[in-house]
Order: C-alpha cells, then sequence, then structure tokens
C-alpha cells in the first residue's frame, strides 16, 4: 500500500493561517515597479493588521521586494506574526477553440518553483482558476481543463509541503439568475472533489476558496443578503467534505460591505450547519477603500491604513457573525 503523505505540516499552517494594475489604472495611479512596492509596503506596514489578517498571499515579484529602509517584505510580515503564500498560476488565458472561455496555465516547471518558495518559507499557494457564465457557457470541456490544472496545482503544492489554496471561481460578472450560478457551483464543486480524490490530494491539508452563489453583477434585480447566504451554504453542504478544514470566500468584485455582509448572514443563520471553518480572503473587497484613499500619495497613506484596518476588522467581526459596517463609524 502507497504511504500517506504526512499531513501534519499543511494542518498546522491552516491552523496558522486563520488565527493589481487595473485598479492602479482607474485611480490615475503610476503603474511602475516603484509604485507597486510603495503600495504593497503601505498594506504591510498598516498598524494593527494581524489583529485580523493571519496569511497574505503575494507575487513572486512581491515575495523578492523590500522596503525603502531595505527590510525584506517577507521580514516585516514574520515579525508582525502573519505567515505568507505566493500565487502561482501565470493567468487565465483564452481556450483554444472555446470562444469566451479561458483556461488558467502555469503548470510547466511548477515543481522547481514550489521547491524555491519552500526555501523561501513560503506556508501555501494560490492558483485561480475563473469560469464566466453566459447563454452557451460554461461548457464541460471547459470546466474539466481547469479542474485538471487546479487539481495537479493541489497534488504538486502537497509533495513540497505546501498548502494549496484551491480557487475554482464562477465569475460574477454577467446576467445570470441565482439560480444559474447554483447550477454552475454545485456541478464544478463536485467535479473538482471527484478528481482531488482521484489525484491523491489529501482534502484536509488544503483549504477551498470559492465564490458566493449570486445573481449576476448586470442584472437589474440582485439577490438579497438573505438569498446569497442560503443560496451558498446550500450549494457547499451538497459539494464540500466535511474533511475541509476551511472554506475561505473571494470577494470576487463586492464591495466591502456587500462581502462582510454576506458573510456575516451565513454565520447568524447557518453557524450550527457548518462543518468547515468558514472565513474569508476578501483581497479586493479589503483593499479597495485604501487604495481609492492613498492615490499613490505619501500624504494619505495614515488615512488608508485606518480604512485597511477597518475593513480587515469588519471581516473578523463577519466570520462570528457579530458584524457591523466599522468604516461607517469612523470619521477620518
Amino acid at each position: 500500500m502507497e504511504k500517506k503523505l504526512d499531513n501534519s505540516y499543511l494542518k498546522e499552517t491552516i491552523r496558522l493561517l486563520f488565527a493589481g494594475n487595473k485598479r492602479f489604472e482607474a485611480l490615475g495611479i503610476p503603474q511602475t515597479l516603484e509604485m507597486r512596492r510603495n503600495y504593497r509596503e503601505l498594506i504591510i506596514k498598516t498598524p494593527g493588521l494581524n489583529e485580523s489578517i493571519g496569511g497574505v498571499i503575494l507575487y513572486d515579484e512581491t515575495i523578492r521586494q523590500r522596503t525603502k529602509d531595505g527590510i525584506k517584505f517577507t521580514q516585516l510580515l514574520k515579525n508582525a506574526g502573519i505567515i505568507f503564500g505566493i500565487k502561482v498560476d501565470t493567468g487565465a488565458k483564452p481556450m483554444a477553440a472555446f470562444p469566451g472561455e479561458k483556461v488558467t496555465e502555469g503548470l510547466d516547471g511548477l515543481r522547481e518553483r514550489l521547491a524555491e518558495y519552500k526555501k523561501m518559507d513560503v506556508r501555501f499557494a494560490k492558483w485561480r482558476m475563473v469560469i464566466a457564465i453566459a447563454a452557451e457557457i460554461p461548457t464541460t470541456a471547459c470546466i474539466e481543463a481547469n479542474i485538471h490544472a487546479l487539481v495537479r496545482y493541489a497534488a504538486l503544492c502537497q509533495e513540497a509541503e505546501i498548502v494549496p489554496i484551491v480557487e475554482p471561481e464562477i465569475l460574477m460578472s454577467g446576467n445570470h439568475t441565482i439560480e444559474r450560478c447554483y447550477q454552475i457551483s454545485e456541478d464544478v464543486l463536485k467535479r473538482l472533489f471527484y478528481q482531488l480524490y482521484q489525484f491523491g490530494v489529501d482534502l484536509e491539508g488544503m483549504i477551498l476558496k470559492p465564490n458566493m452563489v449570486s445573481s449576476g453583477k448586470a442584472r437589474v434585480v440582485h439577490s438579497s443578503v438573505d438569498e446569497v447566504a442560503e443560496a451558498t451554504i446550500k450549494c457547499l453542504r451538497a459539494s464540500v467534505p466535511a474533511s475541509v478544514p476551511a472554506i475561505a470566500f473571494l470577494s470576487g468584485g463586492q464591495s466591502s460591505l456587500e462581502a462582510a455582509t454576506h458573510l456575516n448572514a451565513m454565520h447568524t443563520q447557518f453557524k450550527n450547519q457548518l462543518p468547515w471553518m468558514l472565513t474569508f480572503s476578501f483581497g479586493r473587497a479589503i483593499q479597495q477603500p485604501a487604495l481609492e484613499v492613498w492615490k499613490g500619495r505619501d500624504e494619505n497613506i495614515k488615512k488608508a491604513h485606518k480604512l485597511l484596518y477597518l475593513a480587515a476588522k469588519s471581516d473578523v467581526s463577519a466570520r462570528l457573525g457579530k458584524y457591523f459596517n466599522e468604516m461607517d463609524r469612523a470619521a477620518f
């Protein structure tokens, strides 16, 4: 019988973990290496961030960067007790022969890259697949191609003793109903976990990062908070094994308020029906208010720090089912 991978290191990372150029352009911020470095330094140096954030996802560029004072970003994170991971996919590219659909790439050389990141003290990694909803899509071929790559990534991560964050995102853009989103989300998740089992991925040593189940952003009438909470929990309970330790939602283009409100409703309504830790990985929703205030100017750093701190604190409250909008109460 094949020896089962010892997942104690993976479990410990998960325990510790849960204790963009396009956005620059929209705000008129120069899209330069130095400006990206400045923004990342602003985030990492936010006072009190470690009260709410247990881990951050870095890019290959970021993990090698230093502050203006010459201190490694990774060292600052370690000093704050925040563990760090790495995005390892190389992006979603148009899928040949399937108009309107994409497949995520990045498997070439991944084993070697993970070995390098392991030496840099990376504890977890992230790979994002994206599925769009429209009249004739998604196709089964697109779903299967993306899941195959996502599962191979997860297996390679565990081989390297790095926790895989498995991110099957059903995009919120579009005019689809909440029922259509539920159908696609459930189908994708069931196919995903079947393949994870087939490839020998240890479910206790991974984190799922899914979308919430909601109507498309282009619909005139959007799903209510209660509808999103109910549909999302129903979908997850039908698709995700209880052995998965944590589900960390992506924000998927939601505002900070929307993402936190939806997460809060799941906990207030279904707290006793959740076999997994249900938490957040709201990169954009947490950062966007601070980014809009900062605008690349040093004189706005303190205001940006405050908004970032409050957004993260609000999401922790939502994870406990005790959410109130911290930013609405804060004058700055």
